[in-house]
């Protein structure tokens, strides 16, 4: 029997494998860790399916692997696993160009418990009929790439067509100027560079292969706009200095994030937008009636962004509480991946590092984020006299496809508000 990636959770469908505990020959249980998965940040160990003995293992470290993807395969050690059959090369190497008929008509329904459920290419959880999938996978097309056109996304034959045509026209288009002197960007990755002095080559990390793709994702399809300015943080700085041996007294560091969260929900509150995701696909914009913030943690492996839920629900102490220990475990990789979902907007908080203002990048889907830089003491003009107070740089980057100009100025002048205007009654324990 075949041991498969399950399903990981609602929206994650892949992850990178980063050990194997396994190996041909080896007599493992059911329910047995078999190897560790790294998903959306977190890690976690996948157990088999089945009992028997290991006849063949399908990935490796580094591999990404998606759901319904074999990853070992069991014997009950009666007899030796079977040698694959000649010719089983992946139907996608095989098929550079589809070049088979696609009938104008959907196929009859089939019944899909056969051989077909080893491909390489897995549609089994895109919304499509059995008989599309099947023909799918007969044709080495990947269905999570084609955009379905009926109700939810789900996709019909004349999109399979769409989107071979699509191919087909790329495939005679001739290649441009830029595509052609590609290879020559990559060249520089091939210098020697030891010829100059001493060098030291580090692998990339599955987790810094996560950070690079997802934000990539966010720079490449988001209309980003950053609005800077400057906040006010003497009130809140005077306020965690008064509490903060109370706090301590029962086992809680108080500091200037939590004051920042319950600030951003309560403006989050009178600004849903910046509360939202965009669905592209059913051209909605999803207003989400809970406030769940994301704080992006520096770890010593790379950017971790936990969440913490019901933001607008909580006590200060809560919040300072429930911070101190998702930080920990985020930065001992102790966190898991349910813990860094369902984010409603990020803070990015690099005040303890350092600088000033950055661009922070959208953590898609959502719509919005806050960065905030170190705070310094300046001079400050207020009701005509000069005042030295504690300011520290603000940008928030917003997805101006679903969040116009306007609305985010009147966003900042709230969140300003907030922080300069954060009550005692709110700290108190």
């Amino acid at each position: 029997m075949d041991v498969k990636l399950p399903k990981l959770g609602e929206g994650a469908d892949s992850g990178i494998v980063v050990n194997v505990f396994v190996k041909e020959g080896d007599t493992i249980a059911k329910d047995q860790a078999i190897l560790e998965l790294e998903n959306e940040k977190a890690v976690a160990s996948i157990p088999s399916t089945g009992a028997g003995v290991v006849s063949k293992v399908h990935v490796k470290a580094g591999d990404r692997v998606g759901a319904g993807q074999r990853l070992i395969s069991l014997s009950d050690g009666a007899e030796p696993a079977p040698a694959p059959a000649a010719g089983a090369a992946p139907k996608l190497a095989a098929k550079k160009a589809v070049t088979k008929a696609v009938p104008e008509t959907e196929p009859e329904a089939v019944d899909e418990t056969s051989a077909e459920a080893e491909e390489e290419i897995s549609n089994e959880n895109v919304a499509a009929s059995p008989s599309l999938r099947k023909l799918a996978r007969e044709l080495g097309i990947d269905l999570s790439k084609v955009r379905g056109s009926e109700s939810g996304g789900r996709i019909v034959l004349a999109d399979v067509r769409a989107y071979i045509q699509r191919l087909l026209k790329a495939a005679a288009k001739p290649a441009p100027a830029a595509a052609v002197a590609a290879p020559a960007k990559a060249a520089p990755l091939q210098i020697d560079f030891s010829q100059w002095g001493p060098i030291v080559k580090k692998p990339v990390t599955p987790l810094r292969k996560v950070i690079a793709r997802r934000m990539s994702e966010s720079w490449n399809s988001v209309a980003r706009v950053t609005q800077f300015d400057d906040i006010d943080f003497t009130r809140l700085g005077e306020l965690r200095k008064k509490f903060a041996a109370e706090y301590e007294a029962k086992g809680v560091k108080l500091t200037l994030t939590p004051f920042v969260l319950k600030a951003v929900a309560e403006t989050l509150k009178t600004h849903p937008i910046f509360n939202s995701s965009l669905d592209e696909v059913a051209s909605e914009i999803v207003l989400k009636n809970y406030i769940h913030l994301g704080i992006a943690v520096d770890t010593d492996q790379g950017l971790m962004v936990p969440v913490i839920r019901a933001v607008d629900k909580k006590s200060l102490f809560d919040l300072a509480k429930e911070l101190e220990l998702l930080a920990g475990r985020a930065r001992d990789r102790k966190i898991s991946a349910d813990e860094m979902k369902g984010g409603t907007f990020t803070i990015s908080n690099q005040g303890a590092i350092g600088g000033a203002h950055f661009t922070p990048i959208i953590n898609l889907p959502e719509v919005a984020i806050l960065g905030l830089g170190r705070g310094r003491m300046l001079p400050v003009v207020r009701e005509g006299k000069v005042e030295v107070r504690l300011m520290t740089p603000m940008a928030l980057s917003y997805d101006h496809r679903v969040i116009d100009g306007g609305s985010a100025a009147r966003f900042t002048v709230d969140l300003l508000k907030a922080f300069e205007n954060f009550g005692e009654e709110a700290v108190k324990i």
